[in-house]
């Protein structure tokens, strides 16, 4: 018997009709880690012509919106992935413990309740606020699934974080967290604690009125330090910032790597283009004309890669760690490392004019900007310059370069190669969205000094570039190798938000096409259309809004974004563990030495890239507080002043606004607008006056009052000064208060109230 044909299997000669619907969601339902078309058509017997058929049944099921593809497989369209990250919010009447998916939209429907399955003894037991990755099966006793742990990620924290405030009345702890509430403090257990000074506390319950109490556990520091902002952030998101000594002993004790087993590349005169402000170069750059008459016009190009995996070997102290954390992460004031500095900043950093192990891989491109082919190399190289990104775009517009002629011939010749691997790039026409990031510059006192918008230039799309084409390299040898391997994927967008995109896109006289193969490019003509119109910045954000979020996956779907079938992260392996495993995995399929992935561990990867996803996700959360917090302390003292910006978020409750030269979010609740009822149009992404027709909508430009910022909790709220548009009174909606409408005061009207 096949697999998975138990419930749904049919005898396999072709005068039996394919399977229906009904049995095809059947066999997806009862085989959610075996449902890819290949599955399918395996399990039912389906081969030649049928195949056909059946692809057309699943498209029809999709477009329905059905059943969703994620990571190659399909499944249900309101299922959860087989292995997820759950929380664990409570425990049923049976004193069994119950959580809900740690990513779950509104759209999607109401939250699944998951019942945790008791554990068998092996490693800690969870508890109410922890994280776990688990395996799903769908039902159970008044629940949708029954999850069995893998893993637990983290603990919930035992302790909240505060500032104390010393008043007449006593001693108060104003939390970090803008959800939580303001603490009484004993002012006799202080444990030395000053105002002003960040401290961990232990809540415990007040009375039935009034404030709960906290005990003060450990006195962290000063908020006034330097750094005080970025540890908020790293302690509330359980990020480790402090190696155990066992990690340091180990880094202290590696060894320079030697030339055994290695190709002597010293004298190719690679550069590392990098931030001005770079401590650790990952990844450094040369580039030649090819000299095969076969492929005239056309360039070799050569990336290496710091081989951090001669010295982080599997499972060691240092591998643990790295894992442990994920990826470095980077804020305004401190980068916390994946690895410790003697490996991160010294063994393995790429520096000017010193003899540094690396992973090189060769791509030799067409005249069109097609890779032909490519080979990975393990070597020893010396970069002969280490160049920032302003240095090195001086020297391609035919400023001096420096590092002597030789570094100016490799530059010609990179700028050179770039324009040829352009053309790749043009006829592959990935997503190109326009939109700018801006960069706090901080003072010694650790407060912001002016905020910019570092210029786009030519220097980091040719080292973008470069590194899509490595990476492209190393997930195709992998593949061919038939190695396991962390591909990064990218899905496409799901159909609710398709749908959205073109109600909103019909409402701006735009359309997106229905049917056939979605492409970046069916975006990027949208874009294109309006850039040069008032709904150009509006239709980035929209679009932006629209996508998946890109993860770690042992599955390839491709990436959709980039345009690409397949795509893995090789580029990075001093600040990301997914390089890391790519880079071991080469090592093992080549033979190129030691440190290679260890056999078997394919079967740890869907655990170790869940983990890793949410380890990013967590670091992007953890720095968008930290600039949270700067801008809002930044702006304190600026309270009652007026500022432009856009509207950059538009909900039931109110519009999110985006100032112009900070970039500081903040909001405006819904009850500030006017005496009006305000209708939210999720389609247009506006909220609409129901009697004047005054329209704001995602993208306007507005300008707002600071009205109370909040520098702990990183939030600012603002009171709009600008009027909204006014629409002719057939796109309005109609007279009377409707469900979800609310009064000036943010209070829902009663019916035929006007």
């Amino acid at each position: 018997m096949e697999l998975g044909v138990a419930k749904t299997t049919r005898p396999k000669s072709a005068d039996r009709p394919l399977p229906t619907r009904e049995e095809i969601l059947a066999y997806i339902a009862d085989h959610p880690a075996n449902a890819s078309r290949r599955d399918i058509a395996r399990a039912f017997g389906i081969k030649g012509a049928d195949r056909v058929a059946l692809k057309a049944t699943l498209k029809t099921l999709a477009d329905e919106g059905i059943v969703a593809r994620r990571q190659g497989r399909l499944q249900r369209a309101d299922d959860l992935p087989p292995v997820t990250v759950i929380s664990v919010t409570g425990r049923d009447g049976d004193g069994e413990l119950i959580g809900e998916p740690m990513e779950w939209f509104d759209e999607q429907g109401p939250t699944p309740r998951i019942l945790i399955a008791p554990g068998k003894g092996k490693g800690p037991a969870p508890g109410i606020g922890d994280r776990v990755l688990a395996r799903l099966t769908k039902g159970g006793d008044d629940v949708d699934y029954t999850a069995r742990i893998i893993k637990l990620l983290a603990r919930k924290p035992a302790t909240q974080l505060g500032v104390v405030r010393i008043a007449p009345s006593g001693a108060r702890i104003e939390p970090v967290d803008r959800k939580q509430k303001e603490l009484i403090a004993d002012t006799d257990a202080l444990k030395g604690a000053k105002e002003g000074d960040l401290v961990s506390v232990t809540v415990s319950r007040g009375g039935r009125y009034g404030l709960d109490r906290a005990r003060i556990d450990e006195v962290i520091g000063s908020m006034k330090n330097e750094k005080a902002v970025s540890l908020i952030a790293l302690l509330s998101h359980g990020i480790p910032h402090q190696f155990p000594d066992a990690v340091l002993k180990a880094a202290e004790a590696a060894k320079p790597a030697t030339m055994r087993g290695r190709e002597d590349w010293r004298k190719v005169p690679l550069v590392t283009i990098d931030p001005a402000d770079a401590k650790d170069h990952d990844d450094a750059v040369f580039a030649e004309p090819d000299t095969d008459p076969d492929n005239e016009g056309g360039f070799i190009v050569t990336v290496a890669i710091a081989d951090v995996s001669a010295y982080v070997r599997p499972n060691s102290p240092l591998d643990k760690e790295a894992l442990k954390r994920g990826n470095s992460v980077y804020f305004p004031d401190r980068v916390v490392p994946m690895l410790p500095e003697r490996i991160s900043n010294d063994l393995c950093s790429l520096r000017e004019r010193e003899d540094r192990p690396a992973l090189g891989v060769r791509m030799v491109f067409s005249a069109k900007g097609r890779k032909r082919r490519h080979a990975f190399h393990r070597v020893m190289m010396r970069s002969a310059a280490k160049l920032s990104y302003e240095e090195a775009q001086k020297a391609f517009d035919g400023g001096k370069a420096k590092g002597g002629k030789t570094v100016a011939k490799a530059l010609r010749d990179l700028w050179n190669a770039y324009t040829v691997v352009r053309r790749g790039r043009s006829d592959r026409s990935p997503l190109e969205l326009d939109l700018p990031e801006r960069k706090l510059i901080l003072g010694r006192d650790g407060a912001i000094e002016r905020v910019t918008i570092p210029a786009r230039l030519e220097s980091h799309r040719l080292i973008e570039e470069f590194m899509i084409q490595a990476n492209v390299a190393a997930a195709e040898t992998l593949e061919s190798h038939k190695s396991p391997l962390v591909y990064r994927i990218h899905d496409t967008p799901s159909l609710a938000k398709l749908e959205a995109l073109r109600e909103f896109l019909a409402s701006i006289d735009l359309t997106l096409p229905k049917s056939g193969n979605l492409r970046p490019s069916h975006f990027n003509r949208i874009l294109e259309r309006a850039k040069q119109t008032e709904h150009g910045a509006l239709l980035s954000e929209v679009v932006l809004r629209t996508q998946s979020q890109a993860e770690y996956h042992p599955e390839n779907i491709g990436h959709f974004g980039l345009n690409l079938r397949r795509y893995a992260h090789f580029t990075s392996p001093i600040r990301r563990y997914a390089d890391l495993i790519v880079h071991r995995a080469l090592i093992a399929a080549l033979k190129l030495g030691a440190g290679g992935l260890p056999k078997g561990f394919g079967d740890a990867l869907p655990e170790i890239a869940a983990q890793i996803s949410a380890s990013e996700r967590r670091a992007m959360a953890a720095e968008r507080d930290t600039i949270d917090r700067l801008v809002a302390h930044w702006l304190a003292d600026r309270v009652g002043g007026t500022f432009a910006g856009r509207i950059a978020g538009v909900t039931r409750a109110g519009l999110f606004v985006k100032l112009d030269d900070t970039g500081a979010d903040g909001f405006v609740p819904l009850s500030t607008l006017g005496t009006d009822y305000y209708v939210y149009d999720e389609a247009r992404h506006a909220v609409i006056g129901r009697e004047s027709g005054e329209m704001h909508q995602l993208g306007d430009p507005v300008e707002v009052k600071l009205i109370e910022a909040a520098p702990l909790a990183g939030a600012l709220r603002f009171e709009l000064l600008s009027e909204g548009r006014i629409l002719p009174r057939k796109e309005r909606p109609k007279s009377g208060p409707r469900r979800g409408d609310k009064d000036r005061r943010g209070r829902k009207p009663k019916r035929g109230r006007r």
